[in-house]
């Protein structure tokens, strides 16, 4: 059995911010249209707090949600609770064998980039004041993809990148 892609989306600032007090620093709706059309069918990998900031909108439709926290007693009405990346992406795979995706926030990212083979970065051409940051990412060389796009308020890259 073919394993499934792991992939990590975010949009990020030019100096890699993520976002500031548990929200994004910005509103781009072409972004958010990305991040459904891409995820949509596909399991999200989220932690606590990401999941917590999705609001009215959690868990996020049409996707398995999984969400990982230390804490053993969490519960996550309509997502599955796990406690480490590694069984995060052994509950997703269950459920599909084509791609899952990380989504965040900082921490997750962190913990879950050594297992990520391909990137959907949308890269807004623009510094935020942010408390959280996506981590490097060099070693992802290779440009599969790029879209750019001038919205009302930012220059906006869609881009993705395989290891």
């Amino acid at each position: 059995m073919q394993k499934p892609i792991i992939s990590a989306i975010a949009a990020i600032g030019k100096n890699r911010e993520l976002g500031l007090g548990g929200k994004l620093p910005w509103h781009i709706p072409e972004d958010l249209a990305h991040f459904k059309k891409t995820t949509l069918g596909h399991p999200v990998i989220m932690g606590r707090k990401t999941f917590e900031s999705l609001g009215i909108y959690k868990p996020l439709p049409g996707r398995l949600n999984v969400v990982i926290t230390r804490n053993p007693d969490y519960q996550a009405e309509g997502a599955v609770v796990v406690s480490s990346v590694e069984d995060a992406i052994a509950e997703a795979e269950k459920h599909d064998q084509e791609e899952i995706f990380i989504i965040g926030g900082g921490e997750i990212f962190k913990l879950a980039m050594h297992l990520v083979n391909r990137l959907y970065v949308t890269i807004i051409d623009a510094e935020f004041e942010a408390d959280a940051f996506f981590p490097e990412y060099a070693e992802f060389g290779r440009v599969v993809e790029k879209r750019e796009l001038e919205t009302d308020a930012y220059h906006i890259s869609f881009v993705t990148l395989e290891r």
